[in-house]
């Protein structure tokens, strides 16, 4: 299953319509948001699709309607994930989950079982998890424009 993984969005609509795009192309069947959506209309925009959403509250998600846990944990095809904003405020053993998606720094990494998506708030910056491979791939703006360059 391709799960799409984005994060720091901060109300940029325009790029959560353009990854969602994304999203239905690849047949993504969930959505993991790493926090600071910064308000209901970037939620919207990601349920309209229809996808699972899986998401955790951010720094920037100060307003109390914003109904998120500080750290969620699921199980998406046996692999055990935790989806938290910043790192730094994960309590518990990082070994205890296969993957952990986290946020906040605004930049892609990938680290041990630690994946930060990057930020969507000033560009294309996102992550595709695909649970039979186990692998993640980096998505941004340079990489799109060099696929959409190859396949026309």
């Amino acid at each position: 299953m391709k799960i799409i993984v984005i994060g720091d969005s901060h109300g940029n609509i325009a790029n959560l319509k353009h990854v969602m795009g994304f999203a239905k192309s690849i047949d993504a069947k969930a959505v993991i948001h790493t926090g600071d959506w910064y308000n209901f209309d970037s939620i919207k925009i990601v349920t309209d699709f229809g996808m699972p959403l899986y998401s955790c509250l951010g720094n920037a998600d100060i307003d109390p309607r914003f109904d998120f846990d500080e750290i969620v944990k699921v199980d998406l095809d046996g692999i055990k994930i935790g989806v938290i904003h910043s790192i730094r405020k994960l309590k518990e053993n990082r070994n205890n989950f296969d993957i952990v998606f986290c946020g906040h720094r605004h930049y892609q990494n990938h680290e041990g079982n630690i994946v930060n998506p990057g930020a969507l708030e000033h560009g294309i910056n996102f992550a595709v998890f695909d649970t039979e491979t186990k692998m993640v791939e980096f998505i941004n703006d340079d990489k799109l424009r060099r696929t959409s360059q190859t396949q026309g």
